[in-house]
């Protein structure tokens, strides 16, 4: 059994559509999970541009996910507690929740990566989520690891 990930209306290394980006509606995509590991107990999703003329970039932290979820709707709300029961964490844009591809215009494409991480436990820690406290947590309790990755330029 193999994790997978799919992004739904973002073909593997394509062009990412206008909605889920600043240029649109900036809302967050639909992601569809498969075959999570037994043993799961939750589930955690980072999206970062590591094509960010100031490295690494982080546009989505949202975990705690239940490891029966094979769906995660579009337009999450920014919360850091979601109306199905996910933590949202900041972004780099120092927001909760998602925030889509905004490269500087003129830069070429960026890569976006959406990783999804199985978990055997749920993840336990103080103030809000980022990425950085997130990966600390996850630290030997990943089951399972699942990637797809759209593109963007302005």
């Amino acid at each position: 059994m193999s994790l997978s990930i799919e992004i739904k209306g973002i073909k593997q290394g394509e062009t990412i559509p206008v909605d889920f980006t600043c240029d649109g509606k900036n809302y967050s995509p639909q992601i569809n999970i498969k075959e999570t590991p037994y043993g799961s107990k939750s589930l955690a999703l980072i999206v970062e541009d590591p094509d960010a003329p100031v490295g690494l970039f982080v546009h989505w932290v949202i975990f705690n996910i239940p490891p029966d979820t094979k769906t995660i709707n579009e337009n999450i709300e920014k919360s850091v507690k979601t109306r199905d029961g996910y933590f949202q964490g900041k972004n780099d844009f120092g927001k909760l929740g998602y925030d889509g591809p905004c490269p500087p215009r003129g830069h070429g494409f960026h890569r976006y990566f959406f990783k999804l991480y199985a978990l055997n436990s749920v993840l336990d820690f103080e103030g809000v989520g980022t990425r950085e406290k997130v990966i600390k947590s996850m630290g030997g309790k990943i089951l399972g690891q699942a990637e797809a990755m759209g593109r963007y330029e302005r």
